[in-house]
């Protein structure tokens, strides 16, 4: 191995292992300057050199060093020659005593051998993570001959970035100016901690570049930090608007072409994550290599299920209520307590398990602390889909044609031979489908049980009433609005308290415009 450094090549140096060796069967002292020495020449020794001292390390740390006349190792393999580590006879003697200061200096030179020594790179990524946390008090040069000799380039990116906070504590400011601006790209709070905790040290007053580097490297995270809040916001928003508007599309459908105000929309999320449920047990049962897919299997079954559901309602109890606004509020809110209590006493109230697709684990870290989670953005897809499905069936089938002729003039409609009562069953049915797909949604990231329906009823009639009655585009408008404005006020006052607030703002605006953001054209007969 060849080491270069300030523009001259020469050999690796080799340990001296025989000193190294006494050091280290010297007493408390000689245990420190042995472990700093393998920790400080490990950089420019050869992969042996290295291996050598990652096995010296351990040997002291694990007790198996015995030192002697001779000292020797106790391995696994048979006796070694601490020095050399060829076979040797059997050796006598105690095994050095590790102080709690000596312990961790130990640790930190095995790390530091085995991430130029290990055979794998996972051995290799599990000594950085050792050293990361003691990476102010290594040599940078440690972690630049590290990332020079390394071959896997994921780990050689993170033991470039490991460097950059040994750097902060270069004698060279130079080095330490480069640094700061390399760490500042990263715009984290681990970044923004390391840069601003410069400004206690010496050289942030004596030195005009290292202290502009300071103050622009925090200036920039947390400019860009503030961003990546922002946008963190601005995406829980999104995902919880896409749910209240899968949950407010059905009712705004239901709400606009009957007048019913369907207090049982929000048991049909409910039934819709409960047939979820039922679809990835049997999957699990039945087919268990299908199981990562059993959402993408659960959509017809969820919609049609709740839209059978639905049907069901409509042609047995409500269709019979159309002319009794209260009578359909309370016959609607009798079957939410039956729904919700028949699951109780036949499944129970516990929280369902639901299995996390490999394709929704994780996320990707997009800028900052704003990381793009999967379960959030298939619930946005999902949601923009349904939007666009909803679109084409209310302004390209036959169907969203009378329903949307029923909603402005149902005498009229009628009067055109559009059989008015079917097109109700099946708009109710529509709608409840789109409330179950709500529930398929929330699977992945909300809490499935009895009671969740109920916790988006509230928020759904508010989204309805503050879109306009029955139009698409308000509906989508609002929700967008209140789930907005909800995230946004939630951490400041509260979940209760922001629900408050968000119905006394929509109160507001419906006494300036009581017709909601979109009113229907024409008038109901």
């Amino acid at each position: 191995m060849i080491v270069c450094l300030l523009g001259i090549c020469f050999p690796a140096l080799a340990f001296d292992r025989a000193a190294i060796v006494a050091q280290s069967c010297g007493g408390a002292a000689g245990m420190t300057e042995a472990a700093n020495a393998l920790t400080n020449g490990v950089a420019t020794a050869s992969k042996d050199d290295a291996a050598w001292a990652a096995t010296l390390a351990g040997a002291a740390i694990d007790r198996t060093l015995k030192c002697g006349p001779s000292p020797v190792i106790a391995s696994s393999g048979g006796v070694l020659n601490a020095a050399t580590l060829e076979p040797a006879a059997s050796g006598e003697g105690s095994s050095p005593l590790l102080s709690l200061k000596n312990r961790p200096l130990f640790e930190t030179a095995r790390a530091a051998a085995s991430l130029f020594s290990g055979a794998t790179a996972s051995e290799r990524g599990a000594a950085l993570v050792a050293l990361e946390r003691r990476a102010g008090s290594l040599p940078p040069e440690l972690f630049e001959k590290a990332a020079e000799a390394e071959t896997d380039a994921g780990l050689k990116d993170r033991i470039l970035g490991v460097g950059q906070a040994a750097l902060l504590n270069s004698p060279d400011v130079t080095k330490r100016v480069a640094a700061i601006e390399r760490i500042s790209a990263s715009a984290d709070r681990r970044s923004l901690t390391q840069i601003s905790g410069l400004t206690s040290d010496p050289a942030y007053a004596k030195d005009a570049a290292f202290k502009a580097a300071v103050d622009a490297g925090v200036a920039s995270i947390e400019r860009r930090l503030q961003v990546s809040t922002a946008l963190n916001t601005l995406y829980n928003g999104l995902s919880f608007a896409s749910i209240l508007f899968m949950a407010s599309a059905g009712l705004a459908i239901i709400f606009g072409l009957m007048g019913v105000i369907n207090l049982a929309q929000g048991e049909f999320i409910m039934i819709g994550a409960y047939v979820t449920y039922a679809v990835q047990e049997t999957i699990r049962a039945a087919f268990p290599g299908l199981l990562d897919w059993y959402l993408i299997v659960a959509i017809p079954i969820v919609f049609l299920a709740t839209s059978g559901v639905g049907v069901i309602l409509e042609a047995t109890l409500v269709r019979r209520l159309y002319t009794r606004p209260l009578m359909t509020l309370l016959a609607t809110w009798a079957v939410s307590l039956l729904i919700v209590n028949l699951v109780r006493v036949a499944i129970g109230t516990q929280n369902l398990q639901f299995a996390t697709p490999w394709w929704m684990s994780g996320g990707h870290l997009l800028m900052g602390d704003f990381i793009v989670t999967w379960n959030r953005l298939f619930a946005i897809v999902f949601a923009v889909l349904t939007l666009a499905l909803t679109w084409f069936v209310l302004k390209r089938t036959p169907l969203g044609l009378e329903i949307r002729a029923v909603t402005q003039n149902r005498a009229m409609a009628g009067c055109l031979g559009i059989a008015t009562r079917r097109v109700d069953m099946m708009a109710f049915g529509l709608g409840s489908g789109l409330a179950g797909l709500a529930g398929l949604a929330l699977c992945p990231i909300y809490n499935v049980n009895p009671q969740m329906g109920s916790n988006f009823i509230v928020d759904s009639f508010m989204v309805v009433v503050l879109g306009g009655v029955g139009t698409l585009a308000g509906t989508v408008i609002a929700s967008l609005g209140v789930g907005q404005v909800n995230v946004l006020i939630e951490p400041l006052y509260g979940a209760v308290a922001a629900k408050v607030i968000v119905l006394l703002m929509i109160i507001a605006f419906l006494q300036w415009r009581p017709e909601g953001l979109f009113a229907v054209k024409g008038r109901r007969k």
